[in-house]
C-alpha cells in the first residue's frame, strides 16, 4: 500500500506561500535567499526519484505545470513523467503529462491511490490540500523543511483542525546555511 508523505518548504513561522515564487505574494522566492547546500539540494532530489505520483491541489497543480515541462534535467524528468493527480472541482483539462484530476471526496480518493502504489505518493505545496489530509488523518509522513527566516505574513501550512493531531518526530538534520530537515510520522496513541 502506499504512503501519503506531504513535503513542504515553511519558514520560521510557518508560511509556506510561494517559497520559489510565481504568485503575487510580496516576499516570492523567499527560499532562493538561504542556501539548502549540497545535501539539502540531494535530500529533494533522491525524495522527487522515490516518489511514485504526485497528489496536489489546482493551484499548485497550475503553477508546476507552467514550469516543470519545459525543463530538463533528472528532476524535471521524473516530475514530468510521473503520475500526478490533482484534487480540483473546476480543473476541467489537464494538459500536463500523466494527469488526471479527483474530484468528490478526498478521503476515498486519498484511500483509492493508496491502494493503487506500493511507494510515495507525494504533496507538495498545495495549502488546502495538506490541511484536509491533516484533518482527515490521511498523512503518512509529513517532510519539513524549515528554512531560518520570519516572514510575518502569508499562506500558513497549518490550518485550524478538530483535534489535536500527534506526530513523531523520526528524523532531525540541519543543512545548507541553518535549513532543518524535519521528518514526522503520524503518531497513533
Amino acid at each position: 500500500m502506499g504512503r501519503i508523505v506531504v513535503t513542504e518548504f515553511v519558514s520560521l513561522d510557518g508560511v509556506m506561500e510561494a517559497p520559489g515564487g510565481g504568485e503575487d505574494f510580496k516576499h516570492g522566492g523567499w527560499t532562493f535567499e538561504i542556501d539548502r547546500g549540497e545535501e539539502g539540494n540531494q535530500f529533494k532530489l533522491e525524495e522527487t526519484m522515490k516518489s511514485d505520483a504526485l497528489l496536489l491541489g489546482r493551484k499548485t497543480y497550475e503553477g508546476f505545470a507552467a514550469a516543470w515541462p519545459s525543463r530538463d534535467g533528472e528532476f524535471a524528468d521524473k516530475f514530468n513523467t510521473m503520475p500526478k493527480y490533482v484534487v480540483s472541482s473546476t480543473l476541467e483539462n489537464p494538459e500536463w503529462t500523466n494527469t488526471t484530476v479527483l474530484r468528490g471526496d478526498v478521503g476515498e480518493a486519498v484511500a483509492k491511490l493508496k491502494q493503487q502504489y506500493d511507494g510515495d505518493i507525494v504533496t507538495a505545496g498545495s495549502a488546502r490540500l495538506a490541511q484536509a489530509l491533516l484533518e482527515q488523518d490521511l498523512i503518512d509522513e509529513l517532510r519539513l523543511m524549515v528554512f531560518p527566516v520570519v516572514l510575518g505574513d502569508g499562506k500558513r501550512l497549518f490550518g485550524e483542525t478538530s483535534d489535536k493531531k500527534r506526530l513523531r518526530l523520526v528524523e532531525a538534520r540541519t543543512v545548507g546555511d541553518g535549513v532543518l530537515i524535519l521528518t514526522y510520522e503520524r503518531s497513533i496513541i
